[in-house]
């Protein structure tokens, strides 16, 4: 099985932490300002780092 990165929308708040961490796989979308996920299998280990210091815990691993 599968999994993919996810950012709930409703909880994000736009912080920025994700990006900062791990800009290779987070961006804070343009038009809604909340992050989200640029490569959402994931990649590098500051995946994590991102996952554990979101403020609101809206980032997380879905599986398929």
């Amino acid at each position: 099985m599968a999994r993919h990165l996810a950012v709930n929308q409703d909880e994000c708040i736009s912080c920025g932490n994700c990006q900062e961490v791990c800009p290779e796989v987070f961006q804070l979308d343009p038009a809604s300002e909340k992050s989200r996920p640029i490569k959402p299998e994931g990649g590098p280990a500051c995946v994590e780092d991102a996952i554990n210091g979101c403020p609101v815990e809206a980032i997380s691993w879905q599986e398929d």
